[in-house]
């Protein structure tokens, strides 16, 4: 990535719609001179916490805080480095705070990070938080979640279709602040290429959007209408956790700029022996047991013995020479869009479907229909006006400006429902169950706690490199 490629970026978060306080947090560091991009580059940071009442809201306002801070003094090493060490150094005051008081004890956090620097994006990950990449259409997941589903996955002890139904989704096997030390991942350097599109979560959005919708939104809208329509989404799906995102998107390079990557080649890849080789290793085998049988037991029939070996040997160098074309095919020069040096542990496609609109299409009607009968203050003009270009974008099939337009109603009634739930705080009057009536598009359960007072909605914090 190059310093003249400008950074736009928005970040969201949101109590939700069950939880009394926000655990999450968020930091962005942008640098501001070419010699700090030179040295260090963009920091990004997403922490979940966990812990009774405030102790989870400590931990991750901790680990927001520390990473960015030792980041920026370690400029002088490398920002795979630095990073590491940096998460590494949130763990520690992390966990001194937690020893420090008997009702923090073991608070932790999550914590997921992206660097955006010369060599490319960088990432240090402890958690379940993720970090995705939106490019050509496709969104992948470049963290590993440390979970018991995706860790009893990896160890082969259940299949991935099982894991979700046999292992409680919300146990984590790694975190800052329990432990002294931590193991921190670090994943690449990866090439940053125009138009790239990085989403930083917690799992309070990733544990109601699917992949796929979240690359859909996140590939389609501007960062800030991103987060917006992702958080609300996720709102309207329940909201049983906080949620927290940060969508950071990659400018286009300057006219007569060229983007160039010295990366090492991809090793060899071994292909698996298919039914052409192993017919061939076969063959080779019969020639040379009956040729060898031939020449050595049979006086009589040694000259045809050594015509056999001879086709063994023939076979055999074919053999290899086949099977070595099919490995040397695969060491090819390192492509930036290729996945072929390294893979994502998870891939979907972000291409915006038929039956994502139609999901919105029906959503918008419910919360409509509700809005209409329990007289939810909205700015209907607004409303009227982004409803008929919204079904106007549809009709044309003009999905993105469709998201674009789905997004400012979801935003209106988010807003009349804040303001509604507020109206009956104040009036005290009887609810018909303790909020006004929200459709969702999936039941999330029952589990959780409402909170005790909405905030006002606020817009993502977003901003421009340079």
């Amino acid at each position: 990535m190059l310093w003249e490629q400008q950074v736009r970026y928005a970040a969201l978060t949101d109590i939700g719609i069950r939880r009394q306080n926000n655990q999450d947090s968020c930091a962005v560091a942008l640098c501001t001179t070419e010699d700090e991009w030179t040295e260090s580059g963009h920091l990004f940071v997403v922490a979940d916490g966990m812990g009774g009442h405030a102790v989870g809201e400590l931990a991750s306002k901790i680990a927001a805080d520390t990473v960015p801070h030792m980041f920026a003094k370690l400029r002088d090493r490398l920002p795979i480095e630095a990073l590491r060490i940096a998460v590494e150094a949130a763990n520690e005051a992390i966990h001194e705070r937690g020893t420090q008081n008997q009702d923090f004890l073991r608070m932790g956090t999550t914590c997921s990070s992206l660097v955006l620097c010369p060599q490319g994006a960088v990432i240090g990950h402890v958690g379940d938080s993720r970090v995705y990449r939106i490019r050509n259409r496709q969104i992948d997941q470049l963290t590993f979640d440390h979970s018991l589903v995706w860790e009893m996955i990896r160890s082969r002890r259940v299949h991935p279709r099982d894991a979700e139904r046999l292992c409680p989704r919300n146990v984590i096997t790694r975190s800052l602040g329990p432990e002294p030390q931590v193991n921190v991942d670090i994943e690449g350097p990866f090439p940053v290429l125009p138009g790239d599109i990085f989403l930083l979560c917690s799992d309070g959005l990733c544990g109601l959007l699917s992949d796929a919708e979240i690359g859909m939104i996140a590939g389609a809208l501007r960062p800030d209408e991103a987060c917006r329509l992702l958080v609300n989404l996720a709102n309207l799906r329940g909201g049983p956790d906080n949620i927290t995102v940060i969508v950071v998107q990659a400018g286009d390079l300057p006219e007569g700029v060229d983007l160039v990557y010295e990366l090492p080649p991809p090793p060899p890849r071994i292909e698996g022996l298919s039914w052409g080789g192993f017919g061939l290793m076969c063959l080779f085998a019969a020639f040379f047991l009956v040729g060898l049988y031939f020449f050595e037991l049979d006086v009589q029939r040694r000259l045809q013995g050594g015509a056999i070996l001879t086709m063994a040997a023939l076979s055999g160098i074919g053999f290899w020479a086949w099977h070595r074309s099919r490995t040397v095919s695969t060491v090819v020069e390192h492509d930036p869009n290729s996945t072929i040096a390294w893979r994502p542990y998870r891939s979907a496609p972000a291409i915006i479907t038929d039956e994502f609109v139609e999901h919105l299409t029906r959503l918008e009607a419910d919360l409509h229909h509700a809005a209409l009968e329990e007289s939810w203050p909205v700015d209907w003009i607004q409303y009227e006006e982004a409803f008929r270009e919204a079904r106007d974008a549809v009709e044309k099939r003009l999905f993105g400006r469709a998201l674009v337009d789905y997004g400012r109603l979801f935003d209106l009634l988010m807003i009349a429902i804040q303001q509604q739930r507020k109206l009956q705080q104040r009036e005290n009057r009887p609810k018909k169950g303790s909020s006004p009536s929200i459709p969702t598009m999936q039941d999330p359960g029952s589990n959780g706690e409402r909170r005790k007072s909405d905030p006002e909605i606020k817009p993502p914090q977003s901003g421009i490199s340079k």
